[in-house]
């Protein structure tokens, strides 16, 4: 927000310079963005009266004119448009020196002379854009110093806001911060309530209470608004970054700059039967003041009439019912709208407005009817007209209540490491607003005043006696605190030691957003509906991700699009997944490989990696626990993956994640250049572990024996070995597998697997009557099992 030095200062006015005020407003936590000079540094400039205006004799664009300062009058070849008599204007007398170091000099232009320069504002170092000369009130003093004219010794500060302090987007609030800080009484402008001089009113209807819960209107009749607007308000919006349009709505932007009201004037005539607060039928049309038309949404706050809608609440008004200069009669609206409601729909049409800037924070909700006062007041020294009475409809039940809160020293004190006496306690509360009562020695009730919506309990009190108190006044203290080892879990394994486990294999830690696509969704879990959000980002992220994979295969696509072809990523994050009505979180890590096996090199080749890179890296994820045994591996089918690779990972006989190769059709669609390998697993089951134990090691020697099998080509070596390791018992060590073969010699439809069994006693040595009975009954069990043979 933009504001005006000596428009602030007429409501506080402390004994500091402008960077000193603006340090503190920055230390108080509304930043100072920057602070820049109303006008450039210039001298020797008055105002001016052209009293005589002829063409000059040899140049078509170039006039001759006589200006009077009042004392005297000198002859100014000038070449604006503009230039006509009985203007007044700024006028830069011989010696004068313009912004830039530009010194008038006495000049003859097209021979003629001329005796300084009528100037533009832009000439000044105003941000005045003009086709001409600055043009001046009629009234304006002939002869006045400009500078002193216009107030020019100012400065425009711009305070960049922290959305909590909606209460300070004006002139109010801000004084309120200063006079806080410096302990500055606030001189503010007296609102009297206008008599009312007709007993005209416009009946008001709250259709949608809960978006507004108070409308406050007004009729004022016979307004002239062909008048001009002063000087003083229209310079002081200018310096708020507002440009003036005509006296109804400078005035109506003017209370929204001094009290932080919005408001809005209707063209009376223009209306039909009464204002209705409805919410919009569906795609109901509105051209705004802008002149852009809109389809409106069934989800968007209007200002109706009886037959169409006139603006959209709190952000625009229509054109067809605004202030024009056939305005003669016209309807004031102070209203109260709930920021929820009020939130993003200025954006979702593309626009951004004043108004809806501060309706969205949160405007005061006691404030309608002074500013009203306000606007009446201003609207009838400027164009006069006859006010009606004010007229308000409220919904008490849907209006916010205001808060007492409860605050004691000890806390300030516990909080800010200072002891703050208690008077000083009240009065830097009391110049924010808030009233304190108190209730004990150092306890007060503290009644929140209706602007501060970000005050709810004790500490928010405390953060506001620090920093209006002051930061750097706080002293520097050592936090004491007992602290507690916290007891470790050694079994456990955390995401950062799988992290790293990962990172030493060669992947890259990726950072997706937790919303996808939902045509991304549908691609990988057809069947899974995801939640979808009220306000997303855009239409391509607007479902929350139930899977960590369709992002990272999203970001395959993105690096090979840039012509990295070997690609290793993982990512850890939650997804979101309704079950049984409720929304689960859950933490999941997922990976994904794509490309050659090998970096390029002169020692290696450049084979493609395949499903056993992918799946030896996640057993390295699942060895962490110290606990291989619990792992298993079974043969399942994703919607997402190769049919023919694909296998569920186990713990315990639960299904806590997947690992395969992507479905081709996938690859197809997103574009891959080769296939794609990934896996998934919750975080929860990997992190589960067991601590490690010390034994002694065996003296004795191993035993290894080998035999082949012949199975069907479905029976899953994971299997096998599971039946071997039930029926060897503790004493086996170790099951390899180190051949698989098919073709001549193997049945058709069956393989050959070639296994390695150890075995190793702890506290003797195997003889060979126990190893054959022991390999009988691990080949008989493995007949029985999955109708295994031993290979002749």
């Amino acid at each position: 927000m933009k504001f005006s030095e000596q428009w602030l200062r007429q409501w506080v006015n402390p004994e500091a310079s402008t960077e000193e005020l603006a340090a503190k407003i920055t230390m108080a936590g509304l930043e100072v963005d920057g602070i820049e000079a109303v006008a450039g540094e210039f001298t020797g400039i008055v105002v001016g009266e052209i009293v005589a205006c002829e063409q000059h004799p040899d140049a078509d664009k170039l006039r001759v004119t006589r200006v009077s300062t009042g004392s005297e009058e000198f002859q100014v070849v000038c070449g604006a448009l503009n230039a006509r008599v009985g203007l007044k204007a700024p006028f830069a007398t011989i010696g004068a020196v313009l912004p830039g170091n530009f010194k008038i000099k006495k000049a003859k232009l097209r021979g003629v002379e001329s005796f300084g320069m009528l100037c533009a504002g832009e000439e000044m170092g105003m941000d005045i854009p003009s086709d001409g000369l600055m043009e001046l009130p009629a009234d304006a003093p002939v002869g006045q110093d400009i500078r002193e004219y216009l107030n020019l010794n100012d400065a425009i500060i711009d305070v960049d806001l922290t959305p909590n302090r909606g209460d300070c987007l004006s002139i109010a609030g801000l004084a309120r911060e200063v006079s806080a800080n410096y302990l500055a009484d606030v001189c503010e402008p007296e609102v009297a309530e206008c008599a009312p001089q007709i007993d005209d009113t416009f009946p008001v209807k709250l259709e949608a209470p809960a978006g507004c819960p108070r409308y406050v209107g007004r009729v004022i009749r016979d307004v002239n608004v062909a008048a001009e607007t002063p000087l003083w308000l229209s310079e002081r919006l200018r310096r708020a970054g507002i440009r003036s349009i005509d006296p109804v709505v400078d005035v109506t932007n003017y209370v929204m700059i001094e009290l932080g009201q919005p408001m809005h004037g209707f063209d009376l005539d223009t209306l039909s039967g009464s204002i209705r607060v409805r919410m919009a039928e569906t795609d109901e049309p509105l051209t705004l003041l802008d002149g852009s038309e809109v389809k409106l949404t069934a989800e968007t706050l209007v200002i109706a009439d009886e037959s169409k809608a006139l603006a959209i609440a709190g952000v625009m008004g229509g054109e067809n019912t605004g202030v024009s200069t056939e305005t003669r009669n016209i309807f004031l609206e102070s209203a109260f709208f709930n920021p929820i409601t009020i939130a993003g729909k200025a954006r979702s049409y593309g626009l951004h407005t004043d108004s809806s800037h501060r309706f969205e924070r949160g405007v005061d909700f006691q404030l309608q009817r002074k500013g009203i006062e306000r606007a009446t007041q201003l609207i009838l020294e400027i164009c006069g007209g006859k006010p009606g009475p004010v007229s308000e409809v409220a919904s008490e039940a849907d209006l916010p209540s205001l808060k007492q809160v409860n605050l004691r020293a000890e806390k300030v004190e516990s909080l800010l490491g200072v002891a703050i006496e208690n008077d000083h306690i009240e009065a830097l509360l009391s110049r924010l607003g808030l009233t304190l009562t108190a209730i004990g020695e150092g306890t007060w009730t503290v009644a929140v005043p209706s602007w501060r919506f970000d005050i709810s309990i004790e500490e928010d009190l405390v953060e506001e006696l620090g920093r209006i108190y002051g930061y750097n006044n706080l002293p520097e203290t050592t936090p004491v605190a007992r602290v507690q080892l916290k007891q470790i879990d050694e079994g456990r394994k955390g995401i950062e030691v799988m992290r790293r486990v990962l990172v030493a294999r060669g992947y890259q830690e990726a950072i997706n957003f937790s919303f996808i696509d939902p045509a991304l969704h549908k691609a990988f879990e057809p069947d899974l509906e995801p939640v979808a959000l009220s306000n997303p980002i855009s239409s391509e992220m607007s479902v929350m991700r139930t899977s960590l994979l369709p992002g990272l295969v999203k970001t395959v696509q993105y690096n090979q699009n840039r012509q990295q072809q070997r690609v290793r990523l993982f990512e850890s994050g939650q997804t979101f997944v309704t079950k049984n009505g409720e929304l689960a979180q859950e933490l999941w890590l997922a990976g994904v490989i794509t490309g050659s096996r090998e970096p390029e090199g002169w020692t290696g080749n450049n084979a493609a990696v395949d499903f056993y890179d992918i799946k030896g890296d996640l057993e390295a994820l699942l060895a962490l626990g110290g606990d291989d045994r619990a792992w298993s591996f079974r043969t399942a089918r994703r919607a997402f993956m190769h049919p023919g690779q694909c296998a569920e990972v186990l713990r315990g006989g639960e299904v806590v994640g997947v690992v395969g190769a992507l479905h081709p059709s996938l690859v197809k669609l997103m574009d891959l250049n080769g296939p794609a390998y990934l896996f998934e697993v919750n975080v929860a089951a990997v992190e589960q572990g067991r601590v490690t134990e010390y034994l002694t090691l065996s003296k004795f020697p191993e035993v290894r024996r080998d035999m082949a099998l012949i199975v069907d080509q479905s029976v899953a070596a994971g299997d096998i070995e599971q039946i071997i390791r039930e029926q060897a018992g503790e004493w086996l060590k170790t099951v390899t597998v180190f051949d698989v073969y098919t073709g001549q010699g193997v049945p058709e439809g069956q393989k050959s697997l070639a296994l390695g069994l150890t075995l190793q006693h702890p506290s003797r040595t195997f003889k060979d009557d126990e190893i054959n009975a022991l390999f009988a009954s691990v080949v008989s069990a493995l007949e029985n099992g999955v109708k295994a043979t031993l290979r002749k």
